[in-house]
């Protein structure tokens, strides 16, 4: 199978479904919107994955950039004849797969495309209707996704939902036990930015830190909102106790989430969080956002505890409830690694993935399109 698999930009989730897909026996061509400098190199060592030449936009998308990029993805698509377009996030990417006219089509949601984007926009609002309207299949990670595509026009037969999943060998367990040491260690590697919440957690944590003198918060990443995030610390006394270990390669995070006894996930927009279910993959217990998306994954007082999305407040109650009670926190932490092996495995995950395909093509076969 020909699969051009069409994203905004090169990202970690990008490399693992391309080098899947192609790892399957399928020919992927690669192609991306956006010009932002990133290293391609892992991926020109992945047997069966060709990069794919097009004049990308190069920041912020305008009328014109788009209809020319609209233009130039048209002669490419039709000069390639892949035999199935994989394209996201639905309002970028999917509609100007679907302006090309190219069929099998399955358009596939990143969550902030349907549940943030999309409803702030009236222009890519529109425009991801016309994607679902115009997709072979649609897929997503997670049902509030799925539904606001269904809510969206998207025919709901046509629509498949599964978690990204993790590899539950690079992502389990370590040697050191949740709770165990003196000091309780929080982790968090969302990017800093306004979609996932971090400057609520830094909130919380020094409300914590004014009344835990044991208590870290190892903050991995980077992002826009880094100068307030770290103001937030420092204003409030706190960030010796807070590590920034800055971003890392995909090899080193098992050992940060082995260094950490809770993990949180503050965002306000997700689908399925993949950095969610490595921390569970890894043993560990969390604290997150009350998010659809979250609250899928996080069982209340079973694996972890939910706290009102946008609440320090709440988040801060919450952490020092766990701390409070250490003595649970190994318990939780099976119980995540129990619920990932369930229902987190890539390697099994991403097979629905490729039937998907196998649905699109069947249907335009059986429609004679």
């Amino acid at each position: 199978m020909r699969v051009l698999y069409f994203s905004e930009s090169y990202s970690g989730h990008d490399h693992r479904f391309v080098s899947s897909i192609a790892s399957a026996g399928h020919e992927v061509y690669y192609a991306r919107l956006y010009n932002t400098p990133v290293d391609l190199s892992p991926l020109k060592n992945v047997e069966g994955v060709h990069l794919v030449k097009i004049k990308g936009i190069d920041r912020r998308i305008t009328p014109f950039s788009y209809f020319r990029f609209v233009r130039d993805f048209r002669k490419l698509v039709w000069k390639l004849s892949p035999d199935v377009i994989h394209a996201g996030p639905v309002d970028k990417c999917g509609s100007i797969a679907a302006f090309s006219g190219y069929h099998p089509l399955v358009v596939m949601s990143w969550g902030y495309d349907l549940m943030k984007t999309a409803l702030e926009s009236r222009i890519w609002n529109l425009l991801a209707k016309y994607a679902l309207r115009s997709a072979d299949q649609f897929t997503s990670d997670a049902i509030v996704t799925r539904d606001q595509a269904i809510r969206f026009g998207m025919d709901e037969a046509k629509c498949t939902t599964f978690p990204w999943g993790v590899d539950l060998t690079h992502f389990s367990p370590g040697t050191r036990t949740p709770g165990t040491d003196p000091t309780i260690t929080l982790f968090c590697n969302r990017s800093w930015e306004e979609n996932y919440g971090v400057e609520v957690l830094a909130r919380a944590f020094v409300r914590v830190a004014e009344r835990n003198d044991q208590v870290r918060l190892l903050l991995l990443g980077s992002g826009s909102m880094e100068t307030r995030i770290k103001n937030i610390l420092e204003q409030g006394g706190d960030s010796s106790k807070v590590e920034f270990p800055g971003r890392i390669a995909q090899a080193q995070l098992p050992d940060y989430y082995h260094l950490a006894d809770i993990y949180i996930t503050p965002s306000h927009v997700d689908g399925t969080s993949v950095s969610l279910m490595e921390a569970m993959a890894c043993g560990l217990p969390v604290i997150a956002s009350d998010i659809p998306g979250n609250v899928d994954w996080v069982v209340e007082e079973k694996n972890g505890w939910l706290f009102k999305d946008g609440d320090d407040t709440g988040l801060a109650d919450k952490i020092e409830f766990a701390i409070q009670n250490r003595s649970k926190l190994a318990l939780l932490g099976k119980e995540s690694r129990a619920a990932a092996e369930r229902r987190a495995d890539w390697k099994v995950n991403v097979k629905v993935l490729f039937d998907t395909y196998q649905r699109a093509i069947a249907e335009r076969e059986r429609d004679g399109r």
